[in-house]
């Protein structure tokens, strides 16, 4: 597959998810950054820290921006989107690994329950053999 089609694909499997999907793609586009942010730490690579932690941080930017604050969970969720950001931005100050793996963790945590919550709604809906 020629690096065109890949990116065909990809804008593909973007403009065809649905919100849910959209959602945990974001989760997982964020701990990709964070991991090589990681990476850019061990190396001491600044630049490359520095740029994937800013990308992590959009990417929770556009989750606290996209929540639905009628949702009764709203209230308990931005606070830990906040707090997140902070940290990604705390880590990269400080050049912290262990901050960073704070956040991915947390954010491994959102994902994770994210992922359950998708193959629940799935499988009300199709029944019980549906998965993700």
């Amino acid at each position: 597959m020629s690096y065109q089609q890949y990116q065909a694909y990809k804008n593909n499997a973007v403009t065809t998810a649905s919100p849910g999907e959209l959602t945990l793609m974001l989760y997982n586009g964020c701990l990709k950054f964070i991991k090589l942010a990681k990476q850019g730490m061990e190396q001491q690579d600044y630049e490359l820290k520095n740029t994937n932690i800013q990308k992590a941080q959009h990417i929770i930017q556009e989750l606290m921006v996209t929540l639905d604050q009628d949702a009764p969970i709203a209230k308990d969720v931005m606070p830990l989107y906040d707090y997140i950001n902070r940290r990604l931005l705390e880590a990269n100050v400080q050049n912290d690994p262990s901050i960073l793996e704070e956040a991915n963790n947390l954010v491994m945590e959102f994902r994770d329950t994210w992922k359950e919550v998708m193959k629940r709604n799935r499988q009300q809906q199709y029944g019980q053999g549906a998965q993700i």
